[in-house]
């Protein structure tokens, strides 16, 4: 049976990779696109790599027909879903990749992202999106949040950790390298090429960083208290990817059989041996992550390191993952692509 997809917000980076994706699915198909500052174009115009593709031209939200459409996926920015989607047909299955629907308590919305929650009532139905940890309430939800990239490269680092007891859940360290694709496409000065290109600088340091609300809610769930982890992201002059160093006090080779336990039956989950260490080249443009573990060389500590695509796992795959489960078809299903190598 196919499944009728709209993508709002297909001109950005995560709008072109879920269609990107999508090209390939066995049952879906995209019968609407949004992008309302391309709205008329086609979408071989606004990404040349998708011109082999038939696909409908780009319009605004206000001008798409949602009647017949299973499965809308809301790739739009920060602070824009919660009214979008607020309008939307309720019998509409909805994925949103923005951070607006992410953290569960609006109060926490509102610290992180500096603004009321505009939609309350529908923050209740939303699932998180981590879908190896929530793969039920994915499969019977309405509304599905997307996590952050950044924030799901660290819980699949550091989860099934607080979850097996085997680290000290108060010396949590956090080094994250980003490529710039994670920084959206819009024109910002400091992601020019003579800006970026040849070197890397560490940002929202101090505690700042949004997805530490992420990291905050589902750690302490997980814990059953409250844990709070060290976190500092680098940006990096590469276009796609996330590799995240993680520290941890813990016995090296618990640390590596909780993860490999958690993630032997996981499809896109692989932990390396022991004392192989992953790279972001292994995985760009797949929709897997891989997680290594080496001992440090003070006794009882680890270093825990994982990778990821961040258009792909980290949101578009990610996205399609759950769309698979909410329209009950193979969870795998269009996201078996292998890893773009070199």
């Amino acid at each position: 049976m196919t499944q009728k997809i709209a993508i709002l917000g297909a001109s950005g980076y995560t709008g072109a990779e879920l269609v990107r994706l999508i090209a390939t699915h066995p049952s879906m198909q995209i019968v609407g696109l949004s992008g309302e500052r391309k709205a008329g174009l086609p979408m071989a115009e606004v990404f040349p790599h998708l011109g082999h593709l038939d696909l409908p031209l780009l319009e605004k939200i206000e001008d798409m027909d949602f009647s017949g459409v299973d499965l809308a996926f809301c790739a739009l920015p920060h602070a824009t879903s919660q009214a979008v989607i607020s309008e939307l047909p309720r019998n509409l299955k909805i994925v949103d990749l923005s951070a607006d629907f992410r953290l569960r308590d609006p109060a926490d919305y509102e610290k992180w992202y500096g603004k009321p929650h505009a939609a309350v009532e529908l923050q209740k139905e939303a699932v998180y999106g981590l879908t190896e940890f929530y793969r039920d309430d994915i499969r019977n939800a309405r509304l599905v949040a997307g996590t952050g990239c950044n924030a799901a490269t660290g819980q699949y680092a550091i989860r099934p950790l607080i979850e097996a007891g085997v680290i000290d859940l108060d010396e949590i360290v956090i080094d994250l390298k980003a490529g710039v694709s994670g920084a959206g496409r819009s024109l910002k000065e400091n992601l020019l090429h003579a800006e970026l290109s040849g070197g890397t600088h560490a940002y929202s340091a101090a505690g700042t960083h949004r997805h530490l609300g992420e990291f905050d809610q589902e750690f302490s769930k997980a814990a059953g208290r409250p844990v709070r982890v060290q976190f500092t992201p680098h940006l990096m002059p590469f276009n796609r990817g996330i590799l995240a160093t993680v520290y941890v006090r813990g016995e090296p080779a618990q640390v590596h059989k909780a993860l490999a336990d958690r993630y032997a039956a996981e499809p896109f989950l692989r932990v390396l041996p022991f004392g192989a260490l992953p790279s972001t080249r292994h995985i760009a443009g797949s929709n897997y992550v891989h997680i290594g573990v080496v001992g440090d060389r003070l006794p009882g500590r680890a270093v825990v390191i994982a990778a990821l695509d961040n258009l792909a796992k980290g949101s578009s795959g990610q996205a399609i993952q759950n769309a698979n489960l909410m329209l009950g078809v193979e969870e795998t299903a269009g996201l078996m692509l292998a890893p773009v190598f070199p």
